[in-house]
């Protein structure tokens, strides 16, 4: 795939003894929708959180929009990336946490037009039309004033969507972005997310437990056990004729668990 966003050659990871990443490839296409799903502890997260440099790698390549990420050229060749490379390769990448993260003393306008003006010199004039133009997409601009305490667990990722977007990444990670929500919340964040992959040419990664959505969501979907890909598809294979018998096994413990697909 030479025109991928991202490619993932032969990369491992392992935090101490226990490899969480073995030898992992796998491309995504410019503007793909990609749901990562498999047990807990089988590497997902871990690949979101490399791809945002929140955790180097032990081995292998990855590149972002044809550039390599955890390394950069040297002497004719490759050596670690420093921490400009680093900083420079995190502006194409937005992620969005489990956990909202924003900021408990500012206002929902101020967290989402902070970024831009620390780490892109946006003016603060433009900072703030893009902010009330993303707090509006996500359905939170009659929030603009409010501070995080006042909003539901809802809101709060509503509003983090909307500050990961001021970046204008080309890359968005969501990791488990309605795990910590009441299950009346999920909803809000879920139709967000829609509208996001259904109206943008954006690159999306999706880590998710939300089985029905990921169908729904994404073009390719990719389950992972024990730091590999076991099978991969897009949404109608994987979730109604898996090929694997450990897909097969996963998908039904999540429907015993009471999930439609």
């Amino acid at each position: 795939m030479p025109d991928a966003i991202i490619e993932i050659d032969k990369v491992s990871k392992r935090f101490g003894q226990l490899e969480v990443l073995k030898d992992l490839t796998f491309n995504v296409a410019p503007g793909e929708k990609l749901a990562l799903i498999g047990p807990s502890g089988s590497g997902k997260t871990t690949i979101l959180r490399i791809l945002m440099t929140l955790e180097q790698i032990n081995g292998g390549h990855i590149k972002v929009d044809g550039e390599q990420l955890w390394h950069m050229p040297a002497n004719g060749g490759l050596a670690p990336a420093n921490e400009a490379h680093l900083h420079r390769m995190r502006a194409k990448i937005g992620m969005v946490f489990q956990l909202f993260n924003l900021f408990p003393h500012m206002t929902v306008l101020r967290n989402v037009m902070l970024p831009p003006i620390l780490t892109q010199g946006v003016r603060k004039e433009d900072a703030e039309a893009r902010a009330m133009e993303l707090l509006d997409m996500v359905g939170m601009a009659e929030k603009a004033t409010a501070k995080p305490a006042q909003l539901s667990g809802g809101q709060k990722q509503r509003v983090a969507i909307a500050r990961a977007l001021a970046l204008q990444p080309k890359v968005m990670l969501f990791d488990e972005v309605t795990s910590a929500l009441d299950p009346e919340l999920v909803e809000e964040v879920l139709n967000v997310m829609r509208r996001l992959a259904e109206e943008t040419d954006m690159t999306m990664l999706l880590v998710t437990h939300e089985m029905s959505f990921a169908h729904d969501f994404a073009d390719r979907v990719l389950f992972f056990d024990g730091g590999r890909i076991v099978e991969e598809g897009p949404p109608d294979q994987i979730f109604t004729n898996p090929r694997e018998e450990r897909t097969q096994g996963f998908l039904k413990k999540v429907i015993a668990a009471g999930q439609r697909i």
